[in-house]
């Protein structure tokens, strides 16, 4: 995964990547270290490219995205969020909804 460091990369994110996936996490997260590496262990499965982001260390991009809890999984697809997965993410559903939009992207 490809880390953000500011509020201007994610933005030129939004407008250069057709799709991506956005893993945000906070510091001291238990839960966001468990499921970090489960995530990173998939990556290489998708063309959708995966980045991560620390929301504790970007407010502004956690105020922007109304992120309130930790882990939250976020899709997107031509600039706009998809899908939502907060805290307790189910790793079939998450592949289930990539899966889905790898074959929106190959029609």
């Amino acid at each position: 995964m490809k880390t953000i460091h500011s509020i201007n990369e994610y933005h030129q994110m939004i407008k250069g990547n057709e799709s991506f996936l956005l893993f945000v996490k906070t510091d001291n997260c238990s839960v966001c270290e468990g499921l970090r590496p489960q995530v990173e262990g998939f990556e290489g499965d998708y063309e959708v490219p995966f980045y991560l982001v620390n929301g504790a260390r970007l407010p502004e991009l956690a105020g922007e995205l109304l992120l309130f809890s930790a882990p939250i999984v976020l899709i997107y697809h031509e600039g706009k969020e998809i899908h939502r997965f907060v805290r307790f993410v189910r790793i079939d559903e998450l592949r289930s909804r990539l899966e889905e939009l790898e074959e929106a992207l190959d029609v």
